[in-house]
């Protein structure tokens, strides 16, 4: 069996994050967010993926992730040219997948499960698919399933009263079957070929359409909101280690994950869960945690980091408390204020305040 990774689209919810490249590249505790999805396929056996780029920065997908050498895959780049769906974007992959049976992964879901259940489970049955669902509070954000005895009776694209709290996550398990019935789709109100519409009339015609519920944590990271949401749940639960270096009268406490070369210097606090990457250094009189995210080679001075998300190559400097924020590569952020701040900055920017 061989799987898809959807690496497309154009992030507009999270912008400025997505100006200069994929959301999916985003990082969550320190990792892209795709890579969970890679992680994911190979723990289920499934080390020949295809994955499907396109949009702003796409080439960086390529620059991060090679041919999969270092993630003990084997990766097969698939270009779409235009956002025009997700089944589209599937359609692209006949050539790829040839007869077999698939797995498609949507590079934004966050799935704490193993996928390796399923995936037998689909490789022994006769259906046509099999999709995992999640029972969600706002069900009129997602694509949801009607369900009866098992089976799937009826999938919507966000519908205004949906007949059940069931979301389909963006998790399929697909047959070579799905090929014919896009190429039979009509664009959607939004030009797109709705993976929904595909898999209801896959429903219609032959009716093998089975599903499985997840009761562990999925997060589909579609906002601002979501990604610093899941971040915390990552944290959460991570191993504690320790690579760097610290001076006295450094407070460690909770689930600290610290990376090699980085310097902890006195009177430095660290409230777990936090993660900080590589050759960064915190300066005396600084608090991070919980719930943050630092990534590498940054430098942090005399400010409160909680609940936030701070990517690779950032300098920060002030007596201020950062919160509920994402703080994308490369960004400069000096304040004389003490008062809380919430940030949402795209990649190099600088602010004085």
């Amino acid at each position: 069996m061989k799987g898809v990774i959807l690496h497309g689209g154009h992030g507009t919810r999270l912008r400025p994050l997505t100006h200069t490249g994929p959301k999916q590249l985003l990082p969550i505790a320190n990792k892209p967010m795709s890579q969970y999805c890679i992680e994911s396929l190979k723990d289920a056996g499934i080390t020949d993926i295809a994955i499907i780029i396109g949009g702003t920065g796409s080439s960086k997908v390529q620059e991060y992730y090679g041919a999969g050498e270092r993630f003990g895959v084997k990766f097969t780049y698939i270009h779409q040219d235009y956002p025009l769906g997700i089944a589209h974007a599937i359609s692209l992959c006949h050539q790829f997948v040839g007869n077999e049976k698939f797995i498609v992964f949507l590079g934004d879901n966050i799935l704490e499960r193993s996928i390796l259940e399923y995936k037998e489970k689909f490789e022994k049955s006769d259906m046509d698919a099999s999709i995992l669902l999640c029972e969600v509070d706002n069900p009129t954000r997602f694509g949801i399933a009607d369900v009866k005895d098992g089976m799937i009776t009826k999938i919507m694209e966000k519908p205004k009263d949906p007949p059940t709290n069931l979301a389909v996550t963006g998790i399929y398990f697909l047959t070579p079957i799905i090929f014919d019935i896009i190429s039979r789709l009509k664009p959607s109100w939004r030009n797109e070929l709705e993976i929904t519409e595909a898999l209801q009339m896959l429903l219609e015609e032959r009716n093998k359409i089975t599903y499985n519920t997840v009761t562990d944590y999925w997060k589909d990271t579609g906002t601002s909101e979501d990604i610093i949401h899941a971040n915390k749940f990552i944290l959460d639960h991570s191993k504690p280690y320790f690579y760097g270096k610290k001076e006295e009268h450094v407070t460690l406490d909770g689930n600290v994950m610290v990376g090699e070369n980085s310097l902890i210097k006195k009177g430095a606090k660290i409230i777990g869960p936090v993660i900080i990457g590589k050759n960064c250094i915190i300066h005396p009189d600084t608090k991070i945690g919980p719930n943050a995210s630092v990534g590498d080679d940054s430098i942090i001075a005399k400010c409160e980091i909680v609940d936030s998300i701070i990517m690779s190559g950032c300098n920060i400097d002030g007596y201020f408390k950062i919160k509920d924020s994402i703080i994308a590569f490369n960004c400069i952020l000096t304040s004389k204020k003490t008062e809380n701040q919430s940030f949402l900055l795209g990649e190099g920017t600088k602010i004085s305040l």
